[in-house]
């Protein structure tokens, strides 16, 4: 698959923490459109996006969302993923609940970006 920008990466690793309980929360999809908001300056169309998203595969979703969290961080600066990771975190509480499979995937992205914020 092709790199994707910060923006469709971000949306990716959102779109996947809003599946990965099996339930996607209508709360759930308001942070989505928030982050699109905050993040996209004009209107885009997610077509394509939603087309690849619905076709993976379950088993598929954390290879995915690896691969978003590692095209995020190529082009995005600390800033940029303290706010995503803020999105993130908002994204696994919003239906009130925190499953074991969303805080895996929760787990990985504090992981994989941990050093920038140690001593803080």
């Amino acid at each position: 698959m092709a790199k994707m920008n910060k923006v469709m990466a971000g949306y990716h690793m959102l779109m996947i923490l809003s599946q990965v309980d099996g339930d996607f929360d209508a709360s759930e999809g308001k942070i989505v459109v928030k982050y699109l908001k905050d993040t996209f300056p004009f209107r885009v169309d997610l077509d394509n996006e939603m087309a690849i998203l619905s076709s993976l595969a379950q088993e598929d979703y954390f290879t995915h969302f690896n691969n978003a969290m590692n095209d995020f961080y190529e082009d995005s600066i600390r800033q940029e993923r303290t706010n995503f990771l803020n999105f993130a975190a908002k994204m696994v509480k919003a239906d009130k609940k925190i499953t074991p499979e969303e805080n895996k995937y929760l787990k990985e992205l504090f992981f994989a970006w941990e050093s920038e914020f140690e001593g803080e």
